[in-house]
C-alpha cells in the first residue's frame, strides 16, 4: 500500500510538470503566469472565506455563547447555593442558640424545682425535728412528774422505816407521805 501511495504520488508531480510546461525555474515567479494565479487566488480564498463565515464562525460563536451562558449559570448557581448556604448557616446559628436557652431554660428550672424540693424538706426535716423535741420535752416532763411520785413513794417508805428503826413505834403513814410531798414540792421549784 505504501509503494502504492508513493508512486500515485510520484506519477502526479510528474504529470503536473508536462501539464503547466514548467522546464525551468519556479512558475510562480513567471510574470506569464500571474493573472491565473490571482484568479485561483482570489476564488480559493474567496470560497474559503465563505466556508469559514458560513459554517465555521457561526458554529465557533454558538459555542462561545453557551459557554459564556453556562459560565454565567453556573455563577448564578453558584450564587443561589451561597445565598442558601448562608441562610442554613443562620438558621443553625437560630437553632444552636434557641437550644442553648432552652437548656439554661430547662436547668434553671430544674434547679429551682430542686432548691425547693431541699427547701421543703428542710422544712419538713426542721418540723420532724421540732415535734420530735417537743415530744422529748414532754416525755421528760412527764419522766420528772412520775419520777416526782416515784421519789415521793420511795421516799416516804424509806422516811417510815427510818422513823421506825430511830423511834421504835409505828408512825402514821399520811402525816409522813404529807411532809415528803410538802418538801419535795419546795425542792422541785428550785430544779423546774
Amino acid at each position: 500500500m505504501k509503494y502504492f501511495c508513493f508512486t500515485l504520488a510520484a506519477a502526479f508531480g510528474v504529470s503536473q510538470k508536462i501539464a503547466f510546461g514548467a522546464d525551468e525555474g519556479m512558475p510562480q515567479l513567471n510574470p506569464e503566469f500571474w493573472a491565473a494565479q490571482i484568479f485561483w487566488l482570489i476564488l480559493i480564498f474567496s470560497i474559503l472565506y465563505l466556508i469559514i463565515w458560513k459554517v465555521f464562525l457561526p458554529r465557533i460563536t454558538d459555542n462561545i455563547e453557551s459557554r459564556k451562558l453556562r459560565v454565567v449559570n453556573d455563577l448564578n448557581e453558584a450564587e443561589k447555593l451561597k445565598e442558601s448556604a448562608k441562610k442554613k448557616l443562620e438558621e443553625y446559628n437560630k437553632i444552636i442558640e434557641n437550644s442553648k436557652s432552652e437548656a439554661k431554660k430547662i436547668i434553671d428550672e430544674n434547679k429551682k424545682k430542686l432548691d425547693l424540693d431541699i427547701q421543703n424538706k428542710k422544712q419538713k426535716f426542721s418540723d420532724e425535728i421540732e415535734k420530735e423535741l417537743l415530744e422529748a420535752e414532754k416525755e421528760i416532763k412527764d419522766l420528772k412528774k412520775s419520777s416526782i411520785k416515784d421519789i415521793n413513794k420511795i421516799a416516804s417508805i424509806i422516811s417510815e422505816d427510818i422513823i421506825k428503826q430511830i423511834v421504835m413505834t409505828e408512825v402514821n403513814k399520811s402525816n409522813v407521805s404529807a411532809i415528803v410531798e410538802d418538801i419535795t414540792k419546795k425542792r422541785t421549784k428550785e430544779f423546774v
